[in-house]
Formats: structure tokens, sequence, C-alpha cells
């Protein structure tokens, strides 16, 4: 019997479970995308319309956007009023403060913060003050303001008030300039502490020490001090220090400082200090001669102007009586003016009578270059050779002399370029021709009651040595480092001497100090009586 093939057929039921599937599967299908037809356009009609841009939504735009500044500047707006008001406000808490309102600058005060709140609200919300919120402040601050005039702090009396405020502020603005000036003149002409005590020690060391007084005595009959063939300076001074640092910077930078001699005179109370100090210390082997100005009997009332008018109590009383009562003219009352010292210059050929040529230094130079040179300078038959001081912050002859006086203008020119005192060549031999001494008393005697010139050396000497001047190189000679704090320093570099020139000299404590170095390079620190006074 035969098998029969096997049926691979489905059945009929599973064949109707796909069927049924497939069937769900589409109806799946459909709903979903009615799902997102509906939901798409549910979106579309639920969202805004977007406006057309016009120029009437523009100008919204922009109002909403405040410009403050803008504000502030028309003349109706609330932001204006209130900004008037606050600085009218402002004006008045001065006045009421100053005449002891204090209740009303409170009041005001609190009111202009009102004002600057509102303000500062109105630029963070972009929105103008309205009239509902100004009002009130607005109000509040007129009622105080007019409060304020009815005080009388009306407008001519904040005139009258400033302008007695700036009258006062001028007379104390004068009065603290002319202190100043006259503390400053005080404290240049006063001596400090280490300079007294350095003068105290060596005096002593004088008094004690026999040694001292035997080398001085050997150093006078010195055949040195006559000797034409070596560089002689003369400095004149009665401050210890300062002439030990122009000594000491002049043969520091000497080429040959062996055959420098320097003759020095003081008055006789520095005399045992200057002496002492000249004879316990080196100067690289050159001679240095100390004399006290006593000691020339020649210099006397019957021969000399100045000293005549030292004697005169008028004299002293102009000179010596008290700052305070001088008007801010204290200046021109300065002592030394009519020191003999300082008219020494006028008397060196009496002084050194052998000598043929010499350089005058002051006691408030520093020698930065070798000297010597200037001792082959020609003079063209001039007396003095000098730096002409016409080209800087310095004057002509009509700035010293009194040109309405007519002795003055029949004389000399006004224009004539005026020179310094500091650092000087004399040719004695043509000062002996010239008889320049002489000259000297005439104008001393002619200026007796100082109507050609108000005091001081150096207008003296522009009449003295007029025409008989030899100009020097600028480089020579460079002053103003006792006042002007802006000289180039390439200037002072390239100078021979630089001179402290003015009231803040080196030694002082009101001295420039960007210029001290160039003085305190030449201080002996190592001496004991240097550093126990000086360095203190």
């Amino acid at each position: 019997m035969r098998r029969r093939p096997t049926e691979y057929r489905r059945p009929a039921a599973r064949r109707r479970l796909i069927d049924w599937i497939w069937f769900l599967l589409g109806i799946f299908l459909i709903a979903g995308l009615l799902l997102f037809v509906v939901h798409h356009f549910h979106q579309v009609q639920s969202e805004p319309s977007v406006p057309e841009k016009t120029p009437a939504t523009e100008q919204v735009h922009h109002e909403n956007n405040l410009n403050l500044t803008q504000e502030l500047l028309s003349s109706n707006s609330y932001a204006r009023q209130l900004s008037d008001q606050m600085t009218l406000a402002k004006a008045y808490i001065v006045i009421s403060k100053e005449h002891g309102n204090l209740k009303l600058a409170w009041e005001l005060s609190s009111q202009i913060r009102n004002c600057q709140r509102l303000l500062s609200q109105a630029a963070i919300k972009g929105e103008p003050i309205t009239q509902e919120e100004s009002d009130p402040v607005i109000t509040s601050l007129a009622q105080l303001l007019y409060k304020a005039q009815d005080l009388h702090y009306d407008i001519s009396t904040t005139i009258v008030t400033l302008k007695s405020h700036s009258n006062a502020l001028e007379e104390r603005s004068k009065a603290a300039i002319a202190q100043a000036a006259e503390f400053g003149h005080i404290a240049s002409e006063s001596m400090p502490k280490g300079l007294h005590c350095l003068g105290i020690r060596l005096t002593e060391e004088w008094y004690g020490n026999p040694e001292i007084k035997r080398r001085v005595e050997e150093q006078r009959n010195s055949p040195r001090l006559v000797d034409n063939n070596l560089y002689h300076f003369c400095v004149f001074s009665d401050n210890v220090l300062a002439t030990a640092v122009v000594v000491n910077s002049t043969v520091s930078n000497a080429d040959h400082p062996q055959q420098l001699v320097f003759h020095i005179v003081t008055d006789r109370v520095n005399y045992p200090a200057m002496a002492a100090w000249f004879v316990l210390n080196d100067f690289k082997g050159c001679t240095v001669e100390v004399r006290s100005i006593d000691e020339f009997s020649w210099l006397n009332a019957s021969y000399s102007p100045v000293v005549k008018r030292i004697s005169d109590p008028q004299t002293k009383e102009y000179y010596f009586s008290s700052g305070l009562d001088q008007g801010g003219q204290s200046k021109f009352h300065n002592p030394k003016h009519i020191s003999l010292l300082n008219h020494l210059r006028f008397y060196i050929p009496q002084i050194v009578p052998s000598l043929e040529k010499v350089i005058f230094l002051d006691d408030d130079v520093v020698v930065q270059k070798d000297l010597t040179p200037l001792f082959s300078v020609e003079f063209h038959g001039n007396v003095i050779g000098a730096v002409e001081t016409c080209l800087e912050a310095y004057h002509r002859y009509y700035k010293y002399l009194n040109f309405s006086h007519p002795l003055i203008s029949s004389k000399f020119d006004p224009q004539s370029c005026g020179w310094a005192f500091g650092v000087n060549v004399f040719d004695l031999i043509a000062w002996k021709k010239n008889d320049v001494t002489a000259r000297y008393h005439y104008w001393e005697e002619q200026n007796a009651e100082q109507t050609l010139w108000r005091t001081g050396t150096l207008p003296v000497g522009l009449v003295a040595f007029y025409g008989l001047v030899e100009p020097l190189d600028r480089r020579w000679h460079v002053l103003g480092l006792g006042f002007d704090m802006e000289i180039d320093d390439r200037l002072i570099e390239s100078a021979a001497v630089v001179h402290y020139s003015g009231s803040m000299k080196p030694w002082l404590k009101l001295a420039i100090t960007r210029y001290k170095s160039q003085w305190e390079r030449y201080l002996n620190f190592t001496h004991q009586y240097v550093r126990e006074c000086v360095m203190q």
C-alpha cells in the first residue's frame, strides 16, 4: 500500500491570525496619520501673527528706550525741572551751612536724594518721569527753596558771600607765600646744628693742641704763597664744611694738585676752627693759608665805605632788625649783603699783593674739572673773567640797577649782559692799572642811600667792572642748583663748576635732593668730627 506525501500547507486557523495582524497594523497607521494632521493644524491655528513693521511701531519702540540726556535738555520735561532745582538746592546747602542753619541744609540734602532717586529709576526703566511721580518732590523742594530765599539766601547774597570767600582765600594765600618766604629765609641763614658742632670740636682742638698753631705759622712763611708760577685760589667764608668741600673738590679734579695754593679768609670767630681743619687734613699736597679778616688793619672805616656803613646805627637797624617788621622784604635785609667777607672780593689785590692772577671761588660751589686752564685765558686787557648770564633765567643790567636814576642811566647800557660771581678769574695787574677798587668805593658811596640798587655784591660788581669783563665759556660755571629744580643733568655733568646759588644750600635740610650728591661726594666722612656732628 502506497504512503501519501507530506502536506506542507498551513492550516486555515493560522492564516486567519496573520490576516488579523495586518488589519490591526493598518488601522494603527491610519490613526497615527490622522493624529499628526490634527496636531499640525492646531499648532498653526494657535501661533500669533507677526505684525507688519510700520513707522508707528518703530516710534513706540524708541519711546520705550528713554534718552535721559535729551530729557535733561528739554525745557518741558520733569527731569529738567528736577535737575535745575537740585543745582540751586546744592548752592543753598553751602550757604546755609556757612550761616549755621544745619536743619535747612539737611532738609535740602534729603530732597536732593529724592530727586536723584527719581532720575535713577527713570534711567533704569527707560521711561520718562511722569507728573504724578515728580509733583511731590518738586513741590517739597520748591518750598525749601522759597524758605531759603526768605532767609535772604538770594542770588545777590550768594555772590557777595562767594566774593568775600574768594578775597579771604586770596589774602590767606598771599600771607602763606610771604610766611613761606620768611621761613625759608630764616632756615637758609641759620646755622645747622651739625656745622655748629663741628666748629666747636675744631675750636677745642685748636686751643688744646699747640702743634696746630705751630704748623699754621709755618704755612704762613711758605714761599709758595707768593709764587706766581703756581695756581692761586681765593675763598672767603665763615663756613668750615663748605670751604672744605670747595678745596677738596678743586684738588681732587686737578691734574697737578701739588701746584695749587689756596688763600682762605674767615672771621675772628671761625678762624680757630677753619685753621685747625686745614692743618689736621691733607689735601693731596696743595698749600692752604688761613687768615682772619681782623689781620687787615688797612680795612677800616676811613678806607672802606662798607666798613663805615657797618658801623652806622641805621645800617645795623636795617640789616639786623627782626624780619617780622620788614614787610616781606627780608631778602634785602640779609646781613650777608653787608658782610665784610662778602665784600673782600673787591680787595683781592690788597689781600695778595704779590700775585698776578687768581681764581675766586664762592663757598657754595663744587669743582668737577681741572680749573688750571683758566689761568691761560687771554683777557685782552680786561680785569675779570666771568660767565655771562643774560641767556639764562638771570637778567641784564636793567634788572639789577635803577635806571630811573640819572647817574645810572648816563653811565650804563640797560641791555648790557649780566654775569655772575662764584667762579671768576682776576688779572690783578690789569686790576691795579684800572684801579677797580677805587671804582668800587666810588659806587658804594654813591649808593649810600640805596637809590642806585637795593643791596648785594653783584650790582656793585656790575658797575665796578663795567667794560672790563672777559666772557668765559658757560660750561665753566653752571648756576642755579640752590633754587632751580629742573637743570638738565647733561649740563651739570659737563660743567667745570656747579654753583648752589640760591637759598637751598647743600648743607641745609631744605637743599634740593637731586643735587646733594655732587656736594656730599667731596665731604670727608671718614673724619671723626664729621661722623659725630654732620652725620648724626
